[in-house]
């Protein structure tokens, strides 16, 4: 019958396993105040400990000289033993870290999309990898994949980053966005209404400011309209302006993606466009590591999540 499944199991018949790591670190080092550095405790102790066990077993196992030990036939049978037996357990114990470790997967993005689009997704997520730990890195600053700060990355831009493998996700595009309390219908009657503004990084090529906007809608700046422009809401982050639009204090450039669930459920529309491309987000994780079982099963369900059925590409 199966050990595993038995439900009897004769018990074993042991030392106490304190006495045995003494044993063994003495016998390795022969020597009680090299074990005692090596455990962590008094020399006191491993003495005591070695000779708890010698009277548990009913034999020495040390022949302490002046100044040194040796071991006896007996000592030298055991600590072969249990050297190998705390060799395999070692190892045991090293590859369930490494197992636990391999099954942690770090996502970073920025904080807007963090928010959005990854966080209303992770009962998903948890339902269909049940086996992996999800860590989400949120911050609008670019962590470095290749030195290994993060498994997978999802980043907006245009791609092709060297040492990274990508998948495009979804095409990313700015338009006007704003509560329907605001009656907003006409491009005409946009200078009416507070404008809300989002940072960019200073790296972004293509960024959805609103002087990009009107110059894209073929709308003739003026000093009034570029001082209008100016003002308004100024946020940080896109999350925050997202909320200051849907209480209704001003009209935003928001994202189509993040803003997606809010123009379905009318809590927001977009009254007219144009609409500003800025990129795309993409799927990245250094060269390599898009193999490995975890990364690999987290890449495929962002992708099935995304809508896509796709293959990293270097």
């Amino acid at each position: 019958m199966d050990e595993l499944n038995s439900p009897v199991r004769r018990p074993r018949r042991l030392p106490p396993l304190s006495s045995l790591r003494a044993f063994e670190a003495a016998a390795a080092h022969l020597s009680f105040q090299r074990a005692a550095a090596e455990l962590s405790v008094t020399p006191t102790a491993i003495s005591h400990q070695v000779r708890g066990l010698e009277s548990t077993l009913g034999q020495p196992l040390f022949r302490r000289l002046t100044r040194q030990l040796a071991l006896t036939p007996a000592g030298l049978r055991l600590f072969h033993g249990l050297r190998e037996g705390f060799d395999m357990l070692e190892a045991g114990v090293h590859a369930l870290r490494e197992r636990s470790a391999s099954d942690t997967v770090t996502l970073t993005t920025n904080t807007a999309f963090a928010a959005k689009w990854v966080l209303p997704r992770m009962a998903a997520f948890r339902a269909a990898c049940p086996g992996i730990e999800l860590r989400l890195h949120a911050s609008d600053l670019l962590v470095d994949l290749t030195r290994g700060d993060a498994d997978l990355a999802i980043r907006s831009g245009s791609g092709g980053w060297p040492g990274l493998v990508t998948a495009e996700l979804m095409a990313e595009r700015y338009a006007p966005v704003c509560s329907p309390l605001l009656g907003l219908k006409r491009v005409q009657d946009l200078p009416k209404h507070r404008l809300i503004h989002s940072d960019w990084q200073p790296q972004a090529r293509a960024p959805a400011v609103w002087s990009r906007w009107f110059e894209e809608a073929g709308i003739a700046a003026s000093k009034s309209r570029t001082t209008r422009a100016a003002s308004g809401l100024s946020f940080s982050d896109e999350t925050h302006a997202l909320l200051a639009t849907l209480a209704g204090h001003g009209v935003a450039l928001l994202s189509l993606t993040l803003c997606a669930e809010e123009l379905r459920s009318g809590a927001l529309l977009q009254p007219f466009g144009p609409a500003l491309a800025t990129g795309s987000y993409f799927l990245t994780a250094a060269e390599g590591r898009e193999r490995e079982p975890a990364v690999r099963a987290v890449w495929q369900w962002i992708a099935g999540q995304a809508g896509l059925r796709v293959r990293p590409a270097g």
